[in-house]
């Protein structure tokens, strides 16, 4: 049995799409971002705003013409080549695993100090058994997830905007949620580029849209439910980064950048500020539940196309789920999250998904100039993806240079064992 059940609506699909994008990097970005780009933080916020909506306007034009799993792996093999697409699963494989285990490391800390490496294992093998369980189930939890973070959020923020007094500082939790890094991955001030570097960080935040994506073989109707769960749940989140960008700002001044946790910074109650730190730790969660079902259904697309083992592609006769995926997917998450720092895993994620969303603008591209000689046409704009494509590549020089170097030189390694070893037909 190989085949997908399709079983996620409009709403589902927008709650699993909610989930990632309102995870662990929402609670946690605005103190890096802010101690970048300082004063310019709105004008980041922004420009990670716009790349986003370009990426899911291409995203949601792509679905509508190819509504089966993968992402940009199905859309770059089918409009460019073989050889793109492949690049495009490669990339999203290798980044989210990183924000995977990142996401995992970074819930498992606040769990656990001292058991951390423990509750990262136990975190990652729980939601895998979730995914491994069925759509409906990984919908069900999402759905939970999205309505207890939305409403920590609104606590947060109402608190802030009341203009209560606050008893806590901000360097009262700072020792303790500080992640381990190395210095070869994090970024630093470069003037004029640091708005774009704060961007870069912005933009892993709320990058989840590409998870709904992903799940094309298991919504229903997936040329209308995509589009509309892709910008409806990009609105909403937009909305609510807006309003954080704000609070963060107008509350904690200049103790933003010094502050590692400044959503639960937000609430001067203790009892409260307590609340706010559990809801980042069911952020990661449901970010982390996304991640995993988007790689497991992208891997699975990828042995459909042979481009992977085809072990992957098995699909489990009464979960309608590729079980085979999901195991690998989530040995893969332990293994890097146990062997990586966080800021290594967060620097090399983005990286590859930039490089991702920059071959579904190629697509999107692509496309138009097949519609054109059919005598079809698209919705999206034509300057949507060529704006989109160069948005991508020059926040990626930005990043890190080692982070950066690693993507390019995977890559290349992958092409070489795709080409050499692969089963696949040439294209």
């Amino acid at each position: 049995m190989t085949e997908l059940k399709r079983t996620v609506g409009v709403a589902g699909a927008a709650a699993i799409g909610i989930s990632a994008m309102v995870g662990a990097g929402l609670f946690f970005v605005w103190s890096p971002a802010a101690s970048l780009a300082g004063d310019l933080l709105w004008a980041a916020l922004l420009l990670a705003a716009l790349i986003a909506v370009l990426n899911a306007l291409s995203s949601a034009q792509l679905a509508m013409e190819h509504p089966v799993s993968g992402g940009a792996y199905a859309y770059g093999r089918s409009e460019v080549s073989p050889w793109v697409g492949f690049s495009a699963g490669w990339m999203f494989l290798t980044g989210k695993t990183f924000s995977a285990a990142a996401m995992a490391s970074i819930a498992a800390r606040h769990i656990s100090q001292d058991a951390a490496v423990a509750w990262t294992v136990v975190t990652i093998m729980a939601l895998s058994v979730i995914n491994i369980l069925g759509m409906r189930v990984t919908t069900a939890v999402s759905k939970v997830i999205v309505v207890i973070t939305v409403t920590i959020i609104a606590i947060a923020l109402g608190w802030a905007f009341s203009g209560a007094e606050s008893t806590l500082t901000t360097a009262s939790t700072a020792a303790t949620f500080v992640p381990e890094g190395t210095d070869q991955f994090e970024l630093e001030g470069l003037g004029g580029l640091a708005v774009l570097q704060a961007t870069g960080l912005l933009f892993f935040a709320f990058a989840g849209y590409a998870r709904m994506a992903t799940l094309g073989g298991e919504v229903v109707e997936p040329r209308k439910t995509l589009p509309r769960a892709i910008l409806g749940a990009l609105a909403f989140v937009l909305v609510i980064y807006g309003l954080l960008a704000l609070a963060t700002s107008m509350r904690l001044g200049d103790d933003l950048p010094e502050s590692v946790t400044p959503v639960a910074d937000l609430v001067g109650n203790p009892i409260l500020h307590q609340v706010v730190m559990l809801g980042a730790v069911i952020a990661c969660l449901g970010s982390l539940l996304g991640i995993l079902a988007g790689l497991s259904r992208t891997a699975l697309a990828m042995a459909h196309g042979r481009d992977m083992p085809g072990i992957l592609g098995a699909v489990n006769r009464r979960t309608k789920t590729p079980i085979i995926a999901e195991l690998v997917v989530m040995a893969l998450a332990i293994v890097v999250a146990v062997l990586l720092p966080a800021s290594a895993m967060v620097a090399v994620s983005s990286t590859f998904v930039l490089g991702y969303y920059a071959i579904a603008h190629w697509s999107a591209i692509r496309m138009r100039a097949r519609f054109a000689q059919e005598g079809r046409r698209m919705w999206l704009p034509s300057w949507v993806p060529w704006v989109g494509i160069v948005a991508c590549l020059l926040i990626v020089v930005t990043l890190s240079w080692v982070a950066v170097l690693i993507a390019v030189g995977w890559v290349l390694l992958g092409l070489f064992f795709w080409r050499g070893l692969a089963p696949v037909h040439r294209g």
